[in-house]
């Protein structure tokens, strides 16, 4: 039995998508900086790919800036709008505590340089407050020069109210940055309905390949090229791009575009399926996160005396992958920022799991899931309690 549900981690190459990396390998191998028919073909698959990703957020194919990841697009759209914004005075960065580490490790890394990073808070649903936006802004008046809040979280799928979150940093002259990472290709996004100015996806999200992702961005900002060398899009990202990647990047966007609408509800209805499930069989188990405002395909479930990783490890010798948290933080003691950040215990942050389903995921997947989950929170448990009781001192998942 094998059963994948880490779809937030990276999904499953959707159809098409191997076949067309495949094939520029083989069959295209110009620069597509080179004006010759073999660079040509190659820069075609790039424009192609270009038009497919802008048709998926509803925007222009001449403002995507295509990028080797998420992480890039994010560190692009942070440092290079702060630093073309520095001579005007603005050091004032604003994010929220949840952001992905590429979002928080970009601002701290800004901060030690010297500009002002304001963390937002969360609500217990891990929801950023429009007030709480507004209060900062004000606080800063017109030296804030950019705002970064993703589109929906990585752990927990709250999904954030990002037009109105625009609207207020730009009431303040702020220009606004979305890391949609986990809603592109998840749920109906548009970066003019969004309002953004920047917003940045990652092609393995959605069934692309690893190592491609894009940043849009609104004409009229100006970026300051993270990556210098060639005059590669429009001298905003040097490097000699990656051909093939983005032609599997460019069929993966069109699939989603097709089957975004269809999918989403029967994934919802195998999340909530489980969800249910889970709470019901297991006691103590809690969901965390917003119900009423999150990504079609995630639950974040605390199992309470239960050890995360342990039953991490339990589910993956019977052939289920889950995960408990982001894939980028994986092998860290720390409990996870996002939780506590919602106001969870550090013990309670550690005995969360996160189920994230994709449009490969089966009622049997989830029926088998079901079984399995209660029987081994009640195993490892008991294994807790044996171990406190026998050697006097706190076990897997135990108290003292």
């Amino acid at each position: 039995m094998q059963i994948y549900l880490d779809y937030n981690a990276t999904a499953p190459p959707a159809p098409g998508v191997v076949e067309a990396v495949c094939g520029v390998l083989r069959d295209t191998p110009g620069n597509p900086s080179s004006i010759h028919a073999h660079g040509q073909k190659a820069r075609a698959v790039i424009d192609d790919a270009r038009r497919s990703v802008a048709d998926l957020i509803d925007a222009k194919p001449g403002d995507v800036v295509l990028t080797g990841s998420g992480t890039e697009a994010d560190n692009l759209a942070i440092r290079g709008a702060v630093e073309a914004l520095d001579a005007d005075g603005r050091r004032h960065l604003i994010t929220s505590a949840i952001e992905h580490e590429a979002v928080l490790a970009t601002c701290a890394a800004m901060e030690a340089r010297g500009w002002r990073v304001t963390r937002l808070a969360v609500d217990c649903s891990g929801i950023v407050s429009p007030a709480a936006l507004d209060a900062a802004l004000n606080r800063h008046d017109t030296g804030t020069a950019l705002v970064s809040v993703m589109h929906a979280n990585n752990e927990v799928g709250t999904l954030q109210p990002i037009a109105e979150l625009a609207a207020l940093a730009h009431t303040h002259g702020a220009w606004f940055h979305t890391d949609a990472v986990q809603t592109v290709g998840k749920v109906p996004v548009s970066v003019e309905a969004l309002g953004v100015d920047m917003l940045s996806l990652s092609g393995h999200k959605f069934g692309g390949p690893k190592g491609t992702g894009a940043l849009w961005v609104r004409r009229g900002i100006r970026l300051l090229a993270q990556q210098t060398g060639g005059k590669q899009e429009r001298s905003r990202r040097a490097g000699t791009e990656n051909v093939a990647g983005l032609a599997g990047l460019g069929v993966a966007a069109t699939h989603a575009r097709a089957t975004l609408h269809a999918q989403a509800t029967p994934v919802a209805s195998r999340r909530d399926r489980l969800e249910r499930a889970l709470i019901e069989q297991v006691p103590g188990a809690e969901v965390n996160g917003a119900p009423e405002s999150r990504v079609p395909n995630t639950t974040n479930i605390s199992f309470e005396g239960v050890e995360a990783e342990l039953l991490l490890i339990a589910l993956d010798l019977e052939g289920i992958a889950v995960s408990t948290g982001s894939a980028c933080s994986s092998g860290t003691l720390e409990p996870s920022h996002v939780l506590t950040a919602m106001g969870l215990s550090a013990a309670r942050a550690r005995t969360s799991l996160r189920f994230s389903l994709g449009p490969g995921t089966t009622d049997a997947d989830i029926a088998a899931v079901i079984d399995r989950v209660p029987a081994l929170v009640h195993k490892l448990r008991r294994l807790s309690h044996t171990a406190v009781g026998v050697g006097g001192r706190t076990g897997v998942g135990g108290r003292k």
